[in-house]
Parts: structure tokens; C-alpha cells; sequence
């Protein structure tokens, strides 16, 4: 049986496992400029960088991050 040569559909928004410094900053309404200083500090969502020097972010560990800066009431 012939392999189908049509590429996937894209995943929806919302639905891909990482995420793009771009989204991530806007997101959190901040700068890259923000966003290195919060790395720096050892302050930002956990990371990995691409052979290109792209940082991606895991969906997962984006919304774990989050989670921790919320304060118990």
C-alpha cells in the first residue's frame, strides 16, 4: 500500500508541546529584555535551546512554572 505524501495538519493552537520565546513574552506581557534578566536570575520558565540558538519551552514545564508563582490564599 502507497505512503500518503500530504503532510499532517498543523496542531491546533494551544495544543503544541512547546512554545516560542515570542509566545512565551507574550503570555506574560514582558520583553525579551525582561525575559533574559528573569533568566539570568535563574527566575524564567525552564528552557532548551535549538542548534539554531532558538529557545523552545516545554508546554508542561511552562504551566508547572506557573504554578508555582502562585500564592497560597
Amino acid at each position: 500500500m502507497p505512503r500518503s505524501t500530504t503532510k499532517p495538519a498543523n496542531p491546533r493552537p494551544g495544543t503544541r508541546r512547546h512554545l516560542t520565546l515570542a509566545e512565551i513574552c507574550e503570555d506574560l506581557g514582558i520583553t525579551r529584555s525582561t525575559f533574559y534578566d528573569w533568566r539570568a536570575k535563574k527566575k524564567a520558565p525552564p528552557c532548551f535551546k535549538l542548534p539554531n540558538g532558538e529557545l523552545r519551552f516545554r508546554r508542561t514545564d511552562y504551566e508547572r512554572w506557573l504554578q508555582s508563582l502562585e500564592e497560597v490564599a
